[in-house]
């Protein structure tokens, strides 16, 4: 197989966003969905929507985001929605959560490893094309965020996130969210991100920001400081490979938060979410770092 291309730059601006997007060359058809992380009310480190800016009007895009599975500001709705406005999401972009109207759509994953469907708000369907646009950082229970989780978890209903955290329970709660097996619930992630990447067939990109990298997902109300210095932006068209690199970029790091991070990656097992959607055939961890300039 062919190395994935990622595309690499250090300064951490908007435009350079945009930039490392244009190297993909890739157009995203018709209605484009951009998947962004709203940030929990009270977190200091997600990146606000002034830095979203130039790359989501580049596209034409409509910022999306689904409902959470744990209480919160985020975990109806209407407490989204005012997130969003104070937040400023709504001041720039057209806001979208996909969740917001039931019944959820279902997205089959017939070569699922653990779970065989996925449940999406039926929103999704209104979009041809999607821009994964994620914030690397650590993760209380993933390890780490980037392409990956915001496909699956990111992606996913309400019902979905439980039902992915449950390794396919049905009607499962909270607390059961806590207490599944880790491997299968990261096998669980992959598999569910391996059905959004097969709906949009082709017209879907990612960007991962390496800024503001705490151990601590922006998922979190009262979350740690960032423990490494910014490293940069990556774009590619492959989410395997684009978050294999940005784990490699902190192993190779001579940064001193470098080991904290790390801890929090590989105690939760956070490389297994790539190594599973390795096999599923999604992406490859086979890459090419291509730095820009």
């Amino acid at each position: 197989m062919e190395k994935a291309k990622v595309y690499f730059i250090k300064e951490i601006t908007p435009e350079n966003v945009v930039k490392l997007y244009q190297k993909l060359g890739i157009v995203l058809p018709g209605k484009v969905a951009v998947k962004v992380h709203s940030g929990e009310e009270g977190n200091q480190n997600y990146l606000h929507p002034e830095f979203m800016k130039p790359m989501v009007e580049y596209v034409k895009g409509t910022v999306v985001e689904c409902n959470t599975a744990y209480d919160g500001a985020r975990d109806t709705t209407e407490k989204h929605q005012k997130l969003m406005e104070s937040h400023g999401w709504s001041k720039y972009f057209d806001v979208d959560i996909l969740d917001s109207e039931g019944p959820d759509a279902v997205l089959e994953i017939p070569d699922g490893a653990v779970i065989k469907k996925n449940y999406v708000g039926k929103k999704l369907f209104n979009y041809d094309s999607m821009l994964v646009l994620s914030h690397f950082k650590g993760h209380p229970m993933g390890g780490y965020g980037g392409a990956l989780k915001q496909l699956s978890i990111g992606i996913a209903s309400s019902k979905g996130k439980r039902y992915i955290h449950c390794t396919g329970a049905e009607n499962a709660s909270y607390e059961d969210m806590f207490k599944a097996d880790q491997l299968k619930f990261l096998e669980s992630m992959a598999d569910a991100a391996s059905s959004v990447v097969k709906h949009f067939a082709g017209n879907i990109a990612y960007i991962n920001v390496m800024a503001n990298m705490s151990v601590d997902c922006d998922c979190c109300n009262v979350a740690e400081d960032p423990c490494m210095k910014d490293i940069g932006i990556l774009a590619s068209l492959d989410p395997v490979a684009i978050d294999q690199a940005c784990i490699d970029l902190v192993k190779n790091s001579s940064d001193p938060g470098r080991d904290h991070l790390l801890e929090r990656i590989n105690s939760r097992h956070g490389m297994h979410t790539i190594e599973a959607a390795n096999e599923l055939g999604i992406g490859t961890t086979d890459y090419e770092l291509i730095e820009v300039e």
